[in-house]
Parts: structure tokens; C-alpha cells; sequence
């Protein structure tokens, strides 16, 4: 499989601009046959990557029970959303170049035929950065690249992490999703980046809390659906994770904002939902904003391209 350097775990070098679909027709272009996107949810044990990894990889096999092509796992899934200790010994917790952690969750993809995006810290081996990031793993397993949290809150950038210099578009099937985690729902413009880029999804790994976290896992998971007429993939911690207690609630938004898959409080629990290209095309007739030229401003942002086979 071809993948740019740019987008790879081990080599994140200066972001490609890709060109923006912004006239009318590519806007509205749908993919040709549906695909079943899964959002999967589980309690973790703390800062224990290989006993996470194989919760990851139990939820890859029911996801591809379910006939799910890819799996969406929560954010910093891998060790749990503990700061100080992550940043504390950044070459035991966070993720190196083909860590050799992801190989029973490689395997996992490979027997289920499944591809996941799963949340991990990583560190960057150039610069010695640390990143909160989703991996991208693909459906025979190969690790295809990663994509670092981009707008990260002021507890996050205070303990050492670094901001993404990129958005991060996945071609699966004929279909474009746009990849985010948690905060970067919360700034319209990112689900909106995706979008012009052609993305008919918008995938979250998301640790929403049982405080205001429930109301921004309400809000925020239709609005951008229904900004951007396009669905959106949350997938969402549901026990205690760090000082928060995930609201669970991992689920999937149709183009119209309308609620398609819930999986509540379970543990583990999973949400599948089959994009619909009828849908897409539905919600993209008539008068689209994504179609105004006063968006044009949007498109010089850097995206990488992740093509997962």
C-alpha cells in the first residue's frame, strides 16, 4: 500500500495542502455502495497499554462481526486520559514508530478484516514532541499513519502536549472521512475543513465526561452532521478514565443531524451504523453552504490523505 510519508506514525514530516473539492458537483459527489462504520466504548486499566490493546482488539472482532469496514476507538484509548503520568515518561507510554504494542491489535484487524482508529499519545521521533493522536490501522493490519489532535484545551498544552499541524482526511471505499478528536468538534471550522475536502463523514474520538461532556456529546455530534450534511462517528470513554468519568453515549449522526446508533452506558458497547450514500445525496440537494464561495478562505488549510485499502 502506497501512503505518504507525511501521514505515517514514524515520519511526520511538513503537511501536504491538498486540493479542495469546492465547485458545486464534487461537493455533492457521493460515494457508490454504502459502508458500516462502528463506534466502540469500553472501560480501561490505567496507564496498562497491552491490556488495552486487547480491549481494542475485542472490540475489532465484534465490529467486524457486525460487518463494520472500520472501528473508531475513544480518545488516548491506549493508556487511559492521564496527563501528568504520559507526559511524565514520555518513552514508556506514548507511542514510537511500529510499536511493537499494536501488534496483537494489528493481528485483530487482520482477522476481522476490520480497520481501526484508535487514541494513543504518541511521541514524534523527530522532533521529540508528544501528541495526542489517533493510529490508523488498516483492515490487513499495516500501521497507515496517524492524525494529532489539533486544537488541544489549556490543561493539555500545560502538560507538554503539541498541537497537530494538519487536518486528516481517510479514503475508505469510495468514501472521504475526516478524522477528529474531542475539542476539535467543538470549533466548527475543523468539521468544516473535512467537509470541503470532500469528507462525507466526520470521525470524533472523544472523551465527553458525565459533566458538561453530556451536553457537548448531544450538541455538538448533530450540529456538525447537520452543518456539514454529512454524518458524524463519536466514539466515547464510558468509565473513569484519568479525573474524568466518560458519559459513554459512542454513536453515529445522520446528514439531517437525526440520531442512527446509540450505545449508551455499555461496557463494552458498540455502535454500528451503515453510511448511506442515498442519505448523503439527500441532505446535499437544493441550496448547499458547503457550495458558497465565501468559503474559499477554508481551503488553504494542510490536510493529509490516509487511503486505507
Amino acid at each position: 500500500m502506497s501512503t505518504p510519508a507525511a501521514a505515517r506514525i514514524d515520519a511526520h514530516s511538513t503537511p501536504t495542502t491538498l486540493v479542495a473539492q469546492t465547485d458545486p458537483a464534487s461537493l455533492r459527489a457521493v460515494p457508490v455502495a454504502p459502508v458500516r462504520v462502528a463506534a466502540g466504548q469500553a472501560g480501561l486499566a490505567p496507564l496498562d497499554v497491552p491490556a488495552n490493546v486487547a480491549t481494542a482488539a475485542r472490540l475489532v472482532a465484534r465490529a467486524g462481526d457486525a460487518g463494520a469496514a472500520l472501528l473508531v476507538l475513544p480518545e488516548l484509548f491506549l493508556t487511559g486520559y492521564d496527563l501528568p503520568a504520559i507526559v511524565g515518561e514520555p518513552r514508556r507510554y506514548p507511542l514510537g514508530p511500529d510499536d511493537p504494542r499494536l501488534d496483537v491489535l494489528a493481528a485483530a484487524c487482520a482477522r476481522a478484516r476490520t480497520a481501526v482508529v484508535v487514541g494513543a499519545p504518541v511521541r514524534d521521533p523527530e522532533r521529540g514532541t508528544l501528541h495526542i493522536s489517533v493510529v490508523v490501522l488498516g483492515r490487513d493490519g499495516a500501521r497507515l499513519g496517524r492524525y494529532d489532535k489539533q486544537h488541544l484545551d489549556a490543561a493539555e498544552r500545560a502538560a507538554g502536549f503539541t498541537p497537530g499541524a494538519a487536518g486528516c482526511t481517510l479514503a475508505l471505499d469510495g468514501w472521504r472521512l475526516g478524522l477528529g478528536i474531542c475539542w476539535d468538534a467543538s470549533f466548527p471550522g475543523h468539521a468544516l475543513s473535512a467537509a470541503l475536502d470532500g469528507c462525507q463523514a466526520y470521525l470524533v474520538s472523544a472523551m465527553f465526561d458525565r459533566g458538561a461532556g453530556v451536553r457537548k456529546r448531544a450538541v455538538l455530534g448533530p450540529a456538525r452532521a447537520f452543518d456539514n450534511a454529512g454524518y458524524v462517528v463519536v466514539a466515547n470513554h464510558c468509565a473513569r478514565s484519568g479525573p474524568y468519568d466518560g458519559c459513554g453515549g459512542s454513536g453515529a449522526w445522520g446528514p439531517d443531524g437525526g440520531l442512527l446508533a446509540d450505545a449508551g452506558l455499555d461496557d463494552p458497547g458498540l455502535a454500528v451504523v451503515p453510511l448511506d450514500p442515498a442519505a448523503v445525496a439527500r441532505a446535499r440537494a437544493g441550496d448547499l453552504p458547503l457550495a458558497d464561495p465565501s468559503l474559499d478562505a477554508q481551503h488553504g488549510r494542510p490536510r493529509e490523505l490516509i487511503t486505507v485499502d
